[in-house]
């Protein structure tokens, strides 16, 4: 099976500090991978690297076939990050949000207004601007914002914060779609339990390294 991230001994920097200080990881298509860890373990460093964010300064990052050393901005129209910041416009509405980032994707118009009826927003909010949603609403619409570029990896920072019971279930339908359809996730989670009912493996991460990485049950 395919391998979609390949990093051997990697290490990025924020400022001086080695955010990740030798990762070795390989990630498969279609799988659901679960990354563990305390806070200021890496995680988040971990997807952004994945995502092109974050620089490698040395070892081997491999993510979709890119050499990430050699040029990280050629694997962001292929990858879907879910991050603590929303990436969101302010002052335009959800509808024009969500249709601006699926086109620097290059995704057709028809995956926006899925990806918005998905989440709940082809109502009333698709016409309501950003600055005057609700924390849940905007994780909403970031979340459209991410399955309307339709990526090949999805890399998931806290992808249920702020949410209620029932878009946190919606949430986790989606991302069993889209494993089902092929994609691969890479998310890190303090929601342990509902994390892991999706994920068929977990990473534990400490000090900016892969520490274990022990099998659980895989979902049917």
């Amino acid at each position: 099976m395919e391998t979609v991230v390949h990093l051997r001994a990697a290490v990025a920097l924020l400022g001086r500090f080695p955010a990740l200080a030798g990762v070795d990881l390989d990630v498969r298509r279609g799988e659901v991978v679960l990354l563990n860890g305390p806070n200021g373990a890496g995680k988040t460093s971990l997807l952004r690297a994945c995502a092109g964010l974050l620089p490698i300064v040395s070892g081997e990052a491999v993510v979709l076939g890119h050499d990430l050393r050699a040029d990280r901005r050629a694997v962001r129209r292929r990858v879907g990050l879910l991050g603590h910041a929303t990436g969101l416009y302010d002052e335009l509405t959800v509808a024009d949000n969500v249709r601006f980032w699926a086109r620097a994707a290059r995704a057709a118009p028809a995956d926006a207004d899925a990806a918005m009826a998905a989440l709940g927003l082809d109502g009333r909010l698709r016409d309501v601007t950003v600055s005057r949603l609700s924390a849940g609403q905007r994780r909403r619409t970031s979340l459209a914002v991410l399955v309307a570029r339709r990526p090949e990896l999805w890399l998931l920072d806290e992808p249920h914060a702020g949410l209620d019971h029932e878009a946190r279930d919606l949430v986790d339908g989606l991302v069993r779609d889209a494993a089902r359809a092929g994609a691969t996730i890479v998310v890190a989670s303090h929601e342990h339990d509902r994390a892991a009912a999706l994920a068929g493996r977990q990473v534990t991460i400490a000090g900016g390294t892969v520490q274990a990485e022990p099998e659980v049950a895989r979902v049917p």
